[in-house]
């Protein structure tokens, strides 16, 4: 059985893309192929490794990376997680892939104390690891 393509784009690759990608290969890695890229490579948030972590999701070996049009053209789902990303995303030139918008807030933008921030990396890890669930449970 060939694995579906699951390509999520967001701005930069470093936190929301990041999490998504770490949840589904934990979750869905026996089903999907799975990618995560963004408009720009922003660089791996720490915060973000680190809050995975406490999920039990090891994600510091992925790379920030920018969006590649041949992933792009071979994706059977596109999904952007940032409203700039969705809003600026490259013209698709794929008739088989399904584009969704999942939208969450970007943590790396959170202020505050660092209980505060780490809370809000808490809270959209936390939005990310349901919506993956539910994805692999629907069997998209």
């Amino acid at each position: 059985m060939d694995k579906k393509i699951v390509y999520f784009l967001c701005t930069g690759n470093s936190c929301r893309s990041q999490m998504a990608d770490g949840f589904l290969k934990a979750y869905g890695g026996d089903k999907y192929e799975v990618k995560s890229a963004g408009l720009e490579a922003h660089g791996l948030n720490p915060r973000a490794v680190a809050t995975m972590q406490e999920a039990g999701i090891d994600i510091s070996t992925h790379t920030s990376d920018v969006i590649d049009p041949e992933t792009l053209s071979q994706a059977d789902y596109i999904i952007t997680l940032c409203g700039h990303a969705n809003d600026n995303c490259p013209v698709v030139r794929n008739d088989k892939a399904e584009r969704w918008h999942w939208g969450f807030d970007d943590p790396a933008k959170a202020t505050g104390t660092i209980e505060e921030v780490t809370a809000k990396f808490g809270e959209v890890r936390d939005a990310i690891k349901s919506r993956i669930q539910q994805f692999v449970k629907e069997g998209k």
